[in-house]
């Protein structure tokens, strides 16, 4: 690649890092974190910490002598809790061999990205969507192609997959599914997924599937499931269907910081995949990697315990800012976001700031997450009720029309 020149305070450097999208959420994060008492809802975390029970795994690791290199694709140990648990979730019997342990969600959709596709390809993406994707493609050297949703004030979002088909060229090689929603809340159908699946089928596609959210639905027939429909339902494994799940110990079992996730897909991919975790991190470490196999056995109350406090949140801001004249927003039916437009603000940058000068409140703004996103704002309601009820209360009068 030839380098490129950023200001004289940088040295050069290649295309790739100065291609680099920045954050759209870290510009307010940057803006707003240091002020005393502000509420910050602008990440995608709760504040639940880590339960006891999974770091004294992680400890009684470090004890056992648990601090040596790791196998690439992972400890037995953890494979064998994976396909278990998936097992357990969607009901088809799961091989080990299909897992492949990375450092959070976020490398596992790196490590997706790189076995589906090349510099100069393209990868179709419904948005608003999570900004990470965006970054991650612009790094590889590849482009993004978002195809915006459709969006109605009561309804909630919706997928136009006509859009969807007709985005896809001969230069297209994955179709990322995120399903429940970062940031819309937006759950796909059964429907949404036999016609994704159709199209990917039609063209050779793989389809990149991040289901992180899938506990986390809160329309009744599939919080009675325990979780949200998953392109499991709709596929045929093996050679004739390309998927690549994306999955994190993040969100359902409260380890944001520990770093570790997974990715799911064919065991034929297991040799390309452990070449790309060698060259790049090198595995995930290993008392890590037995607490996670904790958090998976022993972890279903805490997941439960995750699902109801934001199912509560859920209703506390929205109920909220459904109050305030001129949002809009509907309830979101699966994720732990509301996304709430305010017709009157159409520059959500500068309403997230206002947001954090009046309020204390840290807020996204809905331009992070690519086209569709203006004029909206991310809120994480995955937080205690008593933060959520004191957010509700500063930011109400603030969004009053003045």
């Amino acid at each position: 690649m030839t380098a490129t020149l950023l200001p004289d305070t940088m040295p050069p450097v290649s295309a790739e890092a100065a291609g680099v999208l920045p954050s759209g959420i870290g510009e307010l994060v940057a803006y707003g974190v240091h002020r005393p008492g502000l509420i910050p809802l602008w990440v995608g975390e709760g504040d639940r910490p880590t339960p006891d029970f999974i770091g004294a795994a992680a400890e009684r690791a470090i004890r056992d002598g648990a601090t040596f290199y790791t196998r690439m694709l992972g400890i037995a140990p953890l494979r064998e809790a994976l396909a278990a648990y998936v097992t357990g979730l969607y009901g088809d019997e799961a091989d080990p061999g299909r897992f492949f342990v990375t450092v959070g969600g976020m490398h596992a959709f790196h490590t997706a990205i790189r076995v589906a596709a090349e510099p100069g390809d393209e990868i179709v993406i419904p948005s608003p969507t999570w900004s990470n994707f965006f970054g991650a493609i612009a790094a590889l050297g590849a482009r993004a192609v978002p195809v915006p949703m459709q969006f109605e004030p009561e309804a909630g979002w919706s997928l136009d997959i006509a859009r969807i088909a007709a985005a896809v060229t001969p230069r297209t090689r994955a179709i990322v599914v995120n399903s429940p929603a970062n940031p819309t809340g937006w759950t796909a159908t059964r429907s949404d997924l036999e016609a994704l699946l159709a199209i990917a089928r039609r063209h050779r596609l793989w389809i990149i599937a991040d289901e992180i959210y899938g506990r986390f639905s809160f329309d009744p027939d599939h919080a009675a499931l325990g979780r949200a429909p998953s392109i499991r339902d709709v596929w045929q494994p093996g050679d004739r269907d390309r998927v690549l799940f994306v999955q994190t110990f993040s969100k359902n079992w409260a380890m944001t910081g520990w770093r570790i996730g997974w990715l799911e897909g064919p065991a034929a991919l297991a040799p390309a995949v452990e070449g790309l975790i060698l060259y790049g991190t090198s595995g995930v470490a290993t008392f890590l990697q037995h607490a996670a196999v904790t958090a998976l056995r022993e972890g279903e109350a805490l997941v439960a315990a995750q699902i109801a406090q934001a199912r509560e949140g859920r209703a506390i801001v929205c109920d909220a800012l459904r109050s305030v004249p001129g949002v809009q927003l509907p309830y979101p039916p699966g994720a732990f976001y509301a996304f709430p437009r305010v017709p009157a603000e159409p520059d959500a940058r500068l309403l997230a700031m206002r947001l954090v000068d009046e309020a204390n409140v840290g807020l996204a703004p809905g331009t992070a997450f690519g086209p569709g996103g203006e004029g909206f704002l991310r809120l994480c309601f995955a937080r205690s009720a008593d933060d959520l009820r004191e957010a509700m209360r500063r930011m109400v009068p603030a969004l009053m029309p003045r």
